[in-house]
């Protein structure tokens, strides 16, 4: 008790540290963008002041964009985008950094990037109007629209793409840790079947020993026959304990004895109030099969079917065949499960019996899908009519 809250207080810990760490690292990364942003607007800032100064030192014609572009400090600005709009004629004055992406030789790069940025014009001036407030030139009648530059819209996306690393490297860990913790109850369950085989070994081999000595004596016939019977039925849930965590011997048989002999000996030890019926075919169908195991896959869902029903009710095996598949139908009468629970039946431990392991249909998952390589699923159910599980097996 001491140790599993001492892990949970250690899990705890983590967590919460793992919170923090993450927390500060999209802060400082928040702080930084600003930061650069801040940068990056007052170079925009020193711009607009070196061309209105340098305009008004002019004695010739008002010159054009690229002519104050060779200014050394509308050269500093090497990656920003830029556009400079006339308020009076409402003309494009020149831009800088906006343009196709695209490999020509100069001229033509010019044309191309004029076009464009004629083109999508009132676009780039929405879009830089949204990341940065234009600056306004009153005595030359411009206003300067910029946008971010490339590193700055990078850094926009970096906290976006640390979480996303952050909940990869999370699942991988989740996934890792959920795979041990299932490799550990499968080990776990696998030592517990075969010592629950080898312990009813012991007292069954004397069974038979006694079963030898009463047939001396003067005892009723039948009783022994039907105490052999148990016997041999003891015999057959030793040899599956024994098979589980094993890979077992698959065998070409044919699938409807197998299904036929499994379903009928428990039709003759249920109550009568239940009502089985059957729909197998006459002809062999071979598959390659456990035998054991198998039988015991038809014997659980059946006893499932009579569980959901509460002991009175109908159960149905239906078997039929495809081209290269088999399937076998198990529908009952009984209180039927959600969609949700579709899956959720088959997990080890999930019961919504009062008594139960619920180890019953995640055995039969396991011996279906992982031995014989076939499926098993819910086909249908609804909630106070029943329900239909499947098992789908390939021919040989």
């Amino acid at each position: 008790m001491t140790l599993s809250l001492n892990r949970n207080v250690i899990r705890w810990i983590i967590i919460v540290s793992s919170f923090i760490i993450i927390s500060l690292i999209l802060w400082n990364t928040y702080v930084f963008f600003q930061y650069f942003k801040a940068e990056e607007r007052a170079k925009m800032k020193s711009w607009t002041f070196a061309y209105n100064e340098y305009v008004k030192d002019l004695t010739s014609a008002e010159p054009t964009f690229n002519e104050v572009a060779q200014f050394i400090v509308l050269d500093s600005t090497i990656t920003t985008p830029m556009l400079l709009i006339d308020t009076k004629s409402n003309n494009i004055e020149g831009s800088r950094n906006i343009g196709v992406n695209i490999k020509a030789n100069d001229s033509i790069k010019k044309i191309l990037d004029s076009s464009f940025i004629y083109r999508n014009r009132e676009k780039l001036i929405t879009k830089f109007s949204k990341e940065n407030e234009p600056f306004i030139i009153k005595s030359q009648n411009k206003v300067l629209y910029y946008g971010n530059s490339p590193l700055l819209n990078k850094l926009k996306y970096y906290p976006l793409a640390l979480l996303l690393i952050i909940l990869l490297f999370a699942a991988v860990v989740y996934f890792f840790y959920r795979s041990s913790k299932n490799a550990q109850q499968n080990k776990l369950w696998t030592g517990m079947a075969k010592e629950t085989a080898h312990q009813i070994g012991t007292p069954l081999s004397s069974l038979v020993g006694w079963t030898e000595i009463l047939k001396t004596e003067n005892i009723n016939p039948d009783y022994i026959v039907e105490i052999e019977k148990d016997i041999d039925r003891l015999q057959t849930i030793t040899d599956r304990f024994s098979k589980i965590g094993s890979i077992p011997t698959l065998e070409k048989v044919d699938i409807v004895e197998v299904t036929k002999t499994s379903y009928d000996y428990l039709k003759s030890r249920s109550s009568k109030l239940i009502n089985f019926e059957s729909n197998i075919p006459e002809q062999e169908i071979p598959v390659n099969l456990n035998t054991e195991l198998y039988s015991w896959t038809i014997e659980n869902l059946v006893k499932n079917a009579i569980d959901a029903m509460k002991g009175k009710g109908d159960v149905k095996l239906e078997l039929f065949q495809t081209e290269k598949q088999v399937f076998i139908n198990i529908s009952d009468t009984g209180k039927g499960i959600s969609k949700q629970q579709f899956t959720k039946i088959f997990e080890p431990g999930y019961t919504t019996k009062k008594r139960g392991w619920g180890l019953g249909l995640s055995l039969a998952k396991r011996i279906i899908e992982d031995y014989h390589n076939g499926k098993i699923k819910v086909l249908t159910s609804e909630i106070g009519k029943g329900t239909t599980i499947q098992i789908a097996m390939k021919q040989v």
